[in-house]
């Protein structure tokens, strides 16, 4: 299949790239970018140099519809709006890494996102690309929304026990971390070397664009229309989320069995691990892979529950999730051209 990237001379773009390099179905055709069109990629990433060579084209749904078969949007939210419609219009399949089409509610995005919203009929078509919970729907569809990092590594923590019905939703506490990468490349303030080494810090308490995007899965879950409180923190690494979750059980439970659950749950999904009981993952042992890891611990003294689950926000909480979605459109298996161990140290 021809495959063409808009916004690939971001982050998100550039991991795409190398997952793509490595796809035995899959050929880079075109790349896209708006700013810096015209521009070879390996002069923005001369690690690219001799692997792909490639000038950055500019926006052309024409060009683009001729081009290629599927499309991946690695672009900032409101980019995709535009431009998804028509290319899908055109027999494109498209697959957005933004959070353009990811909330079913048109003013829930408009709310949080201070955008202008999808259509409905776009919105109708999209399915969330949460690969191990929607396998069979993203197989079927045209036009798929791929999660947001902090959600993935959520959803897939707690979406167990949510199922369940072992856990009280309105108790959920998600303490977020993630590395400087998921900010993206442009040059801010927030994201420059002295601020960030050395530091810590919280943003967007209570307003992060991601919270109704959980929100939302877990009610198609549990049924039940909940708050949650999520907290997000940048840490002084390039890679790497950490979600600690934390809920209040129903009924007394301890951790081995609560383990034993979602052993059993991700049975038959090859990227998600979870660990034995005791043990908790850390980001660096999913470094660069499409792992998401699973560590459980019930508090028998508070009746709580802590989840703690770890992946690579530019591979599993993007462009890895996005190839997992690509493979299962086309009925491949879904671990094709990702299965590399993590790297280490």
């Amino acid at each position: 299949m021809k495959v063409g990237i808009i916004g690939a001379n971001g982050y998100g773009g550039v991991e795409l790239i190398r997952l793509l390099q490595n796809h035995p179905f899959a050929e880079i055709e075109l790349l896209v970018s708006h700013s810096t069109s015209g521009t070879n990629i390996k002069e923005l990433y001369p690690h690219l140099l001799s692997i792909l060579e490639m000038d950055l084209a500019q926006v052309n749904v024409g060009q683009i519809a001729e081009s290629v078969d599927v499309v991946f949007f690695s672009t900032p939210p409101g980019v995709s709006l535009d431009l998804l419609p028509q290319l899908s219009e055109k027999g494109v399949l498209c697959i957005d890494l933004s959070g353009d089409h990811r909330l079913i509610d048109s003013e829930v995005y408009s709310q949080w996102y201070q955008k202008e919203p999808a259509s409905a009929n776009i919105l109708n078509q999209t399915v969330y690309g949460l690969s191990e919970l929607n396998k069979e729907k993203i197989k079927g569809s045209n036009l798929i929304a791929n999660p947001g990092c902090y959600p993935t590594a959520t959803l897939l923590g707690i979406l167990p026990v949510i199922k369940e019905d072992w856990v009280t939703s309105n108790s959920i506490i998600i303490d977020g971390k993630t590395g400087v990468s998921g900010a993206g490349r442009k040059n801010s303030l927030a994201t420059h070397f002295s601020e960030v080494n050395e530091n810590v810090k919280a943003y967007k308490l209570g307003t992060h664009q991601h919270i109704p995007e959980i929100e939302q899965l877990i009610e198609s879950f549990s049924g039940n229309t909940e708050n949650i409180t999520f907290s997000a923190h940048l840490v002084p690494m390039t890679r790497g989320i950490m979600c600690t979750i934390y809920a209040d059980l129903k009924e007394p439970v301890t951790s081995e069995t609560v383990t034993a659950l979602y052993q059993s749950f991700y049975e038959n999904h090859p990227f998600v691990r979870v660990r034995e009981t005791g043990d908790l993952p850390k980001t660096k042992e999913v470094y660069g892979s499409n792992y998401c890891d699973i560590g459980i611990h019930s508090d028998e003294r508070t009746n709580r529950l802590t989840i703690v689950s770890v992946i690579d926000n530019l591979v599993k909480g993007a462009a890895g999730q996005a190839v997992q979605n690509m493979n299962l459109l086309f009925g491949w298996d879904e671990t094709t051209g990702l299965t590399s161990a993590p790297i280490y140290p």
